[in-house]
């Protein structure tokens, strides 16, 4: 065994990569504090060719040095837009036919593995502020929550791994359509 070589890996050039980006999957960030989750967003982002990532609130906008150190260039490749009110955004997007799903732990929310996107439908996927969460502001604007199962004392992931898990569920689940 041995590693592969970046030849070898045969990723896109980033000229391509909204030819191939879902417009059907768009990331929500509400007031997210950490540039380095920021960052992370990026390049989660990235690997799952998602459509938009929308950074709203108080979430640091690039360019900068603390969101570059972990997104490594994502920044450029991933479409982004700042949005001063989460709630007036995923009113918006609703408009747009998306559907707002909150990762939160809510009355109403259900584990991630038993959550079916739906074929054809269009997400917005919302996640929160690393102490407070989703606010209750967007959370009205969801039609859904879900929530990781977890098994330890923390009643959370840190946001950069929920969107990892989150959006390798719903790549799973191939639900998206443009």
């Amino acid at each position: 065994m041995r590693k592969l070589t970046m030849d070898e890996l045969g990723r896109l050039p980033a000229s391509h990569y909204q030819a191939q980006a879902n417009p059907g999957l768009v990331l929500v960030l509400d007031n997210v504090r950490s540039m380095h989750n920021v960052g992370s967003a990026f390049r989660t982002a990235d690997a799952f060719g998602v459509g938009k990532l929308y950074l709203t609130g108080i979430t640091a906008t690039p360019p900068h040095r603390e969101i570059h150190k972990t997104a490594l260039g994502a920044e450029q490749t991933v479409p982004w837009e700042h949005a001063a009110d989460p709630a007036a955004l995923l009113a918006q997007l609703k408009a747009q036919g998306f559907c707002p799903v909150a990762l939160e732990q809510t009355t109403a929310s259900q584990p991630l593995d038993q959550y079916r996107p739906q074929p054809g439908t269009k997400y917005a996927l919302v996640f929160g502020n690393e102490a407070f969460g989703v606010s209750d502001a967007a959370i009205a604007h969801c039609q859904a929550a879900v929530e990781i199962p977890q098994f330890g004392t923390k009643h959370s992931f840190n946001i950069s791994v929920s969107i990892g898990i989150v959006l390798w569920h719903f790549f799973l689940n191939q639900p998206i359509s443009s």
